[in-house]
């Protein structure tokens, strides 16, 4: 299995990008049966990409790969190798995204680009009758996030977010237990995402650009900015949210909100954040701890690179629905307080236990990584055209919970009362302008989807 650190390394240059016209129409919904074949492109060939793909193709039946599509010619003919290698056949290369929206015979798109690209090619795909399954988050804004539902729904297209545990059994079994009442009433939520890591300095300008990629296509809609290579772009707030909060906690908080029976918007955020545990100089934080009130109990996240004493959850625990990690020293756990017991609830395999008085268990399930299950859902959800698990409302709001707890920290660690109606901050302006991005000439973001 890849681990996430390896792909923050190689994922980071699998983009694609151009822009698109409003003019191209989308084709008609239509219900696919299962000998029908479902007819994908990957848009962003980094190894999360190419693997998840694959994947994809081989556990489920007449679906297969046409195109290869990334601003790095380099990283697009390592994938195809490979497609051809595990698949037996050998996809195109395209550069240039639009000539895959252009492709009638392409049935849906699999954006595995970096997060700053995620919502403008999902919208895209959108306009161009194209159905999506996008890594998360699905935004880098809560703007963003927004126009992505608006797209998903004016044109009538299935969009699966790469939230996997939404497909995870021990994720519906966990929520029935909670919804059963064997809980009690939760009064409060904690999240974790507290990996280890290393000081962050700045890179360097490279001078010579490589012959095979398209830099300004990689920055897309973000600001032009000297060559700084591909990999690391979660330390750029144009780029993403932050390793630890947007790279993994997003998928702890998801889990954690899906168990809960998928809350709304909080109504207000209050987070601390820096660069003081490693004295980093990037400019997302080495640690965050964020305060959520959804007003009948509260969520908070503690995220961040500065414990190395902290573990994800075994591999061998991961696919072994018998086995439970140390819920202590779990880097990426979530505990659920009720009024009869806590729940420990485990990400991305690992499941979830609930301990009474003396930590006596009184409950149990077992859970293995959901990778598996999130892609034939995805390709269930194609042909049935019934909403998929990782529906775009819930990514939207889970990825809200990272620009919120950003939000907070970048206006000065502050408490923000927010409108989740209108998505707007009620009481700071500054806050109230990092909702929304600037874009480039020819990466805008359409005002109407």
């Amino acid at each position: 299995m890849m681990k996430r650190r390896d792909f923050i390394g190689t994922a980071a240059i699998g983009t694609a990008a151009i822009s698109l016209g409003a003019s191209i129409l989308p084709k008609l919904s239509f219900q696919k049966g299962a000998n029908d074949k479902i007819v994908l492109a990957l848009i962003g060939a980094g190894s999360r990409g190419p693997d998840t793909i694959i994947s994809t193709c081989k556990v489920n039946a007449n679906v297969e790969i046409k195109t290869v599509c990334d601003v790095n010619e380099l990283n697009a003919r390592k994938a195809i190798l490979n497609i051809e290698k595990e698949l037996g056949y050998k996809p195109q290369f395209v550069k240039n995204m639009k000539e895959v929206f252009d492709d009638k015979d392409i049935d849906a798109v699999w954006i595995a680009t970096p997060e700053h690209w995620h919502s403008l090619a999902t919208v895209w795909a959108c306009q161009a009758g194209k159905d999506v399954y996008v890594e998360k988050n699905i935004s880098l804004t809560i703007h963003e996030g927004r126009k992505v539902i608006e797209a998903a729904k004016k044109y009538n297209r299935i969009v699966q977010c790469g939230t996997q545990n939404r497909s995870a059994p021990y994720g519906f079994s966990a929520r029935e237990y909670i919804q059963s009442g064997k809980l009690g009433q939760i009064v409060h939520v904690k999240s974790y995402c507290m990996l280890g890591g290393e000081k962050r300095m700045p890179k360097p300008v490279i001078p010579s650009i490589p012959k095979e990629l398209d830099w300004d296509a990689w920055l897309g809609p973000r600001p032009t900015r000297p060559y700084i290579g591909t990999s690391g772009w979660y330390d750029y707030w144009d780029f993403g949210g932050g390793l630890a909060l947007a790279g993994d906690a997003s998928h702890v908080m998801d889990l954690a909100r899906m168990v809960l029976g998928d809350p709304g918007h909080p109504k207000s955020v209050y987070a601390w954040g820096g660069n003081y545990a490693l004295e980093s100089q990037a400019e997302t934080p080495d640690f965050q701890s964020i305060t959520y009130d959804f007003e009948k109990f509260t969520l908070t996240c503690d995220s961040g690179l500065a414990t190395n004493y902290m573990k994800k959850t075994p591999w061998n625990i991961r696919m072994d629905p018998t086995l439970f990690p140390d819920w202590r020293t779990n880097a990426t756990r979530t505990e659920i307080y009720g009024t009869e017991g806590l729940m420990y609830l485990g990400r991305h395999g690992g499941g979830w236990q609930v301990k009474g008085e003396d930590s006596k268990i009184i409950a149990q399930g077992g859970g293995v990584f959901p990778d598996i299950d999130h892609q034939k859902n995805f390709i269930e959800s194609l042909r049935s055209r019934k909403t998929p698990n990782g529906n775009v409302e819930q990514g939207h709001l889970s990825a809200s919970l990272v620009h919120l707890g950003n939000i907070a920290c970048r206006v000065g660690n502050k408490q923000l009362i927010f409108d989740g109606e209108n998505e707007r901050f009620s009481n700071n302006d500054d806050a109230n302008k990092l909702i929304k991005s600037s874009y480039r000439d020819n990466y805008k973001m359409p005002d109407k989807v």
